[in-house]
């Protein structure tokens, strides 16, 4: 099967094209010295690509993730996340090309009293929760053979993540303030491509949530973090939302339930498991450039 992955240069698409190329013919798209330029805010851009590379399937992880940005300039999100995918979403339904999107669980506003599952009322928290939205509706109504994967708080190594922000604070003796109130599933860039690799390859389209299992608070998210890298005796002061300003606001309780993904066999580790494999990977990086 030929794949085409887009936003290859990003963490997720990069994994997934080291994962897919084991068993198909994979494409990546990001505009990188090692990938084609592509545009997909340029339906010309979109149309030249699927037409030459004729896949199978795309995996359509490129986006604007600066959340915080796209607050701050809601029309640039649209563009890219919301239109940029309805440009996808009209190329592949014409030729007949199955597309996974991956969007976040910001297209929920947070005011549920349990996690979200996935054909529970959308209701975007934010100006980038919409703009993925936008990307989700549009391949709701143009390409009926779709994958909507939506995920939250992903960590990655080498790139900025949370645990990176937490144990730099710690390493920088700078103090730590951690909101208490916003809620929802720290989840590992390499477990969702590996959960992803597995959904696409049971043709089963349909919207999906795919988290690591479990729930924490970011404050419950840094404690575990510090705990297990050693730093028992490094205090958090715990603050809420109100207290933590900034552009864009995050749903306050937005976990995702699998059920969907369950059903037909995907599932993902707890996310304590992996942010434990995620430090003990880190610590044999760091003594593998020491050395």
């Amino acid at each position: 099967m030929k794949i085409l992955v887009t936003g290859a240069n990003g963490k997720l698409g990069k994994t997934l094209v080291h994962l897919l190329s084991h068993t198909h013919d994979v494409v990546g798209l990001g505009g990188t010295s090692h990938t084609p330029p592509f545009d997909m805010t340029q339906f010309s851009s979109v149309k030249e690509h699927i037409e030459n590379q004729q896949p199978d399937l795309v995996v359509h992880t490129a986006g604007w993730t600066d959340v915080d940005g796209c607050a701050l300039d809601p029309q640039r999100a649209n563009s890219i996340n919301g239109l940029g995918t309805q440009n996808l979403a009209v190329v592949t339904a014409t030729w007949g090309v199955p597309l996974a999107y991956v969007s976040t669980n910001e297209v929920f506003d947070g005011t549920s009293t349990r996690p979200y599952l996935e054909y529970d009322r959308a209701q975007p928290a934010n100006p980038y929760g919409y703009s993925k939205w936008m990307g989700e509706q549009a391949l709701l109504s143009l390409n009926p053979r779709h994958y909507i994967i939506r995920t939250s708080w992903l960590f990655a190594h080498g790139g900025r993540n949370f645990i990176h922000a937490i144990l730099n604070t710690v390493q920088q003796n700078k103090p730590l303030r951690v909101v208490t109130d916003e809620i929802a599933n720290p989840t590992a860039s390499d477990d969702l491509a590996q959960a992803i690799v597995q959904l696409v390859l049971t043709g089963r389209f349909g919207c999906y949530h795919m988290v690591n299992e479990g729930i924490a608070s970011r404050y419950e998210f840094a404690r575990f973090i510090l705990d297990a890298s050693g730093h028992h005796e490094v205090p958090i002061t715990p603050v809420t939302r109100q207290d933590w300003q900034r552009p864009s606001q995050p749903p306050p309780f937005a976990p995702l339930d699998n059920l969907a993904g369950a059903s037909v066999g995907v599932r993902l580790r707890s996310w304590q498991d992996a942010v434990l494999s995620f430090l003990q990977d880190t610590r044999a990086n760091t003594r593998q450039n020491q050395s």
